[in-house]
């Protein structure tokens, strides 16, 4: 974590640098202008005892140089084993499905560094297969749905790649903190690509 900080800072104190030479491009257009669209999101894959499958799209709209908003889709697929790693016996798998949505802002102070809110609500579906171990191949499944509000903030930096191709990376803090929440206390890192970042 602490070497991502300092590749943050470095990348950002570089930009601050070359801030000097860069020209926003004014709003010319009135009304929509579909150049100011932004498209991206995440994608992400884990696989092994914890397997998590994310698909994060977004789609939003730069006001200005500085503020855009938009709205974004969570969609996510993952369980987690445990085992006894000696035997490599299964005591228990847990699955859950995580289907969502909200609306998502940003404030550019700086043209490649922003301050991301983001509040969400999730429907999550989950079960739980506890075995026996005894030799009998006896299991017992647990199901739950149950819904949890989010509401994401942090911040990130974003990279042109040619264009109006970007890619970025960010850290966010779910502050809600509800105890079924998919981030629980964790934070959260996502490296994104898109348009008109």
């Amino acid at each position: 974590m602490k070497r991502l900080l300092i590749c943050f800072f470095l990348l950002a104190a570089g930009q601050l640098v070359h801030a000097q030479y860069y020209k926003t491009d004014t709003m010319t257009h009135k009304g929509f202008d579909p150049s100011r669209l932004v498209l991206g999101g995440s994608l992400g894959m884990v696989f092994g005892d914890y397997t998590n499958v994310d698909v994060s799209p977004l789609v939003g709209y730069r006001f200005s140089d500085y503020i855009a908003a938009g709205i974004n889709v969570n969609a996510q697929y993952g369980q987690y084993r445990s085992r006894d790693i000696y035997s490599n016996t299964t005591y228990s798998r847990d699955k859950y499905t995580i289907f969502g949505g909200g609306i998502w802002g940003r404030v550019y102070p700086l043209p490649m560094v922003f301050v991301h809110i983001q509040p969400e609500y999730n429907f999550i579906t989950q079960s739980t297969t506890v075995y026996a171990n005894d030799g009998s191949n006896m299991k017992q499944t647990y199901k739950t749905n149950y819904s949890v509000p989010s509401l994401l903030v942090g911040a990130g930096y974003t990279q042109s790649v040619g264009g109006r191709v970007g890619i970025g990376i960010s850290i966010l803090y779910d502050v809600i903190q509800d105890a079924r929440s998919p981030y629980r206390s964790n934070l959260i890192y996502r490296v994104g690509a898109g348009l008109g970042f």
